[in-house]
Parts: structure tokens; C-alpha cells; sequence
């Protein structure tokens, strides 16, 4: 029996460098428009884990609206169709690159601003299927299972938005994108570690948080001396995306959907 007969073939979402960006509340401080962030979709070979940052409550709703797989039709209108379902009366909506990396093949770089539809929607969506990457990719990533977001955790307790790390964050995306397309390792590992720090300036709470019983800052610092660069699939820990050529402890390989 395949896995899919169980979890569907829909697929999952990887978020790498520049997320948090695409919250309308982070990218109007942004000093420099626009500000990137890149999403990757993944065929579901396994089961990922809820609460973790894999969009996997973007996928469940999916799941219901569709079934268990993607429906025939153009991506933007399918993303705003999901976007619509999943935040139907919710006061705190989650942002559309969850859904963007869901529907949208292969490796894409965001481009929000906030005058652009008040950065719920990317002003611009720049996107590579080519499978030489794709496979690059997935000889150079790994997911290490570390632990979900656990009960009573608030990552936006704190919040420090300082425009200058804004432009930070969103640069950190294009430049990840960049070493992406460029199958440039040393550089996507370091736009994961500068997201990793922007995210610790502007939302501290990502990382340490008295709900947080695993010590993610030093399990990152950890995976990021051992490789090109290391970053956290969501606030509070979730899985760590490790750019590295070698295997890494507890990683897991990846298959990137081009098709």
C-alpha cells in the first residue's frame, strides 16, 4: 500500500528563508519592498508532523475541500480559494504562502509588499521547475524532527520590528532563492542562518519561550557547525532544515514536486 492511499497525495510545504514576511503586520515595516521568502512543495513520501510549520492545517482543509488531490485549474485562483477557506472568520489569518506552497510546483520566491493588497497576496511570484535544482535541492537538504509547537505557546508574546531587520529578513529570502537557482550551498545555508537571526531580533519568542521545553537555540547552533547552514521550519521549533551534502543526525530527505 502506498503512503499516499493513508495521507493523501496532496502535497506539503517546505518554508525556507524570509518567512514571517509575508505577514501584513511584519512587511509594512519594511523599509525596502519588497520582501521575499521561498517556499518549496513536496510530494508526500511521509507523514509530517501538525503543529511543526509545514502547513499541515493548510493541507487538512484542503484535504476536505478537495480530496486527495490538487484539483484542475489555475494556481492563483486555487491559492485564493484555499486562502478564503482556511481564514474564514479567523481573527489572526495565516498567511497565503502556506497555500502557495502547497499548490505552486517546484521552488518559489514571494515578493510581498504591503501596498500590494495589504501583503496578504505576494506582489510578485517568481518560480523555478526546472528538475535539475529540484534535485539538487533534495541532495542538499535534510528535515530533522526536533518537537511541535506545544500548548499555550504564543509566538508573537514579543515583538520587536525594527525595520532594519526587517529589510534583513526579506533580503534573506531573495538571496536563499538566488543560491537556490544557483545550486549554491554555501549561500542557501547562509540566508538560513541570517533568517535565523532576524527571526530571533524581531520575534525572540520563535526560539525561547517558557513554553518551549527543548533547547532549540542550542540544538540550532549545534546543526549549523556541522553544516553549510541550519533553520527552524516554524516558530517553536517544529523541524530544523539542514543545508547540508552530507547526511546530518535524525535527517530525512526530501522529494521536491516539479510536475
Amino acid at each position: 500500500m502506498p503512503v499516499t492511499d493513508v495521507i493523501g497525495a496532496l502535497p506539503y510545504r517546505m518554508a525556507f528563508a524570509g518567512g514571517w514576511i509575508d505577514q501584513p503586520f511584519v512587511s509594512r515595516r519594511n523599509p525596502s519592498p519588497p520582501g521575499s521568502m521561498v517556499v518549496v512543495s513536496l510530494e508526500p513520501t511521509f507523514p509530517c508532523m501538525d503543529r511543526c510549520g509545514m502547513a499541515t492545517s493548510t493541507r487538512n482543509v484542503a484535504l476536505r475541500l478537495w480530496g486527495g488531490r490538487l484539483p484542475a485549474g489555475e494556481p492563483a485562483r486555487l491559492v485564493r480559494t484555499l486562502y478564503e477557506e482556511e481564514n474564514r472568520d479567523r481573527a489572526e489569518p495565516s498567511g497565503s504562502q502556506d497555500m502557495i506552497g502547497i499548490v505552486y510546483p517546484g521552488v518559489c520566491r514571494l515578493d510581498f509588499d504591503a501596498d500590494h493588497e495589504g501583503g496578504i497576496f505576494p506582489a510578485r511570484i517568481e518560480c523555478t521547475r526546472d528538475t535539475r535544482v529540484a534535485r539538487w535541492l533534495e541532495e542538499n537538504v535534510s528535515m530533522v524532527p526536533v518537537a511541535q509547537r506545544p500548548g499555550g505557546y504564543n509566538p508573537l508574546m514579543t515583538k520587536n520590528l525594527d525595520p532594519a531587520w526587517i529589510r534583513r529578513l526579506g533580503r534573506s529570502g531573495k538571496d536563499c532563492y538566488d543560491s537556490i537557482v544557483a545550486m549554491d550551498i554555501e549561500g542557501f545555508g547562509k540566508s538560513m542562518n541570517e533568517c535565523m537571526r532576524c527571526w530571533e531580533a524581531i520575534l525572540p519568542a520563535t526560539v525561547r519561550h517558557p513554553a518551549i521545553t527543548v533547547d532549540l537555540a542550542r540544538l540550532l547552533a549545534c546543526y549549523q557547525g556541522m553544516s553549510a547552514g541550519a533553520m527552524y521550519s516554524g516558530c517553536g521549533g517544529g523541524y530544523l532544515y539542514v543545508a547540508s551534502r552530507e547526511p546530518v543526525p535524525g535527517g530525512i530527505r526530501v522529494r521536491v514536486r516539479t510536475a
